[in-house]
């Protein structure tokens, strides 16, 4: 028994998590080596014997369970926090990360509400004084800049109204700068200013209304146009069709081969995806999740599809 408690207090130092010194203390000095060699030896899992008879850890198996922690640890923290303060954090670390992390940027901007993200950019003035907008015009280069400054600028209007002519009108405008071709130059979607105008400044009804019509006048929708611009594809996910967004993200999490920012974005999203309607990825990736997640953060991803499942 004690050393099934001793295994239990090293790995929790190993993972970082405040242990009871004392109970601890009483442990190691109580226990003899038989007890700690039975509890290597019962703890295979973790501890490996070699030709000698020599119990060492597994390496990978230690890294997995710090794995695991951390983003037990992380959404743990980011659902803690101030949504205001989260997302304005979540958006500094994304710009420093550079571009591969800017879908970042494009996730909070484009789901969150008018007020929510007038709230996230209040917190960055008091966090790092200075506004978002201020930082990405002075860090993004190129067409994505014009993009992400007006997504976090936006304030949209929430109502239910839409105009249907004017959406019809938008969907021709995106196809015609979608297919654009100047001779021997394919110009990119994120270069046009008309495109920039609709995506930043219309309603989420009103664009998702634009996204249909514009698949009636395409054999294609939006999106699958927009393969070769991945952040402005995202940007159109995330405005018009979020089921399918958070539906990759889980699925990219999830997978055997899942990268480490394809899991900190599952984390992201569950702990900060508050209002969103995750029923309908619930029953998709339940199993994935039984099999492939583990510990306290398996528990985390399990409870918050039970409860949108509710």
């Amino acid at each position: 028994v004690e050393g099934y408690r001793l295994v239990n207090f090293v790995f929790l130092i190993n993972l970082g998590i405040g242990v009871d010194e004392k109970s601890l203390v009483s442990i190691l000095t109580k226990s003899q080596n038989e007890h700690k060699k039975s509890m290597r030896k019962g703890c295979s899992k973790f501890f490996l014997e070699d030709e000698r008879q020599f119990e060492r850890w597994n390496d990978s198996a230690i890294k997995s369970l710090k794995a695991e922690f951390k983003l037990f640890k992380d959404v743990v923290v980011l659902s803690l926090m101030h949504p205001w303060e989260r997302d304005a954090r979540l958006l500094k670390k994304a710009l420093k990360k550079g571009p591969p992390h800017y879908n970042v940027i494009v996730e909070i901007a484009c789901t969150r509400s008018s007020d929510q993200l007038l709230g996230a950019r209040k917190a960055y003035h008091s966090l790092f004084d200075r506004s978002i907008e201020e930082d990405l015009a002075s860090h993004v280069k190129g067409s994505e800049r014009k993009l992400l400054v007006a997504l976090v600028s936006a304030y949209r209007y929430e109502g239910p109204k839409v105009k249907e002519d004017a959406a019809k009108s938008e969907a021709k405008a995106l196809l015609n700068a979608i297919k654009n071709n100047n001779g021997d130059h394919k110009k990119k979607a994120m270069e046009e200013d008309e495109v920039i105008w609709i995506l930043t400044t219309r309603s989420k009804p009103h664009l998702k209304v634009v996204y249909e019509q514009y698949k009636k006048i395409s054999a294609k929708t939006i999106t699958e146009d927009l393969e070769v611009e991945l952040l402005l594809k995202e940007t159109v996910e995330c405005l018009c069709t979020p089921q399918t967004y958070f539906t990759r993200v889980f699925d990219t999490a999830l997978r055997e081969d899942a990268k480490e920012d394809a899991k900190k974005a599952l984390t992201r999203l569950v702990a900060t995806q508050e209002d969103v309607d995750l029923k309908g990825i619930a029953a998709k990736f339940e199993d994935k999740i039984k099999e492939r997640v583990k510990g306290a953060y398996k528990d985390v991803l399990l409870g918050v599809l039970a409860d949108d499942r509710k």
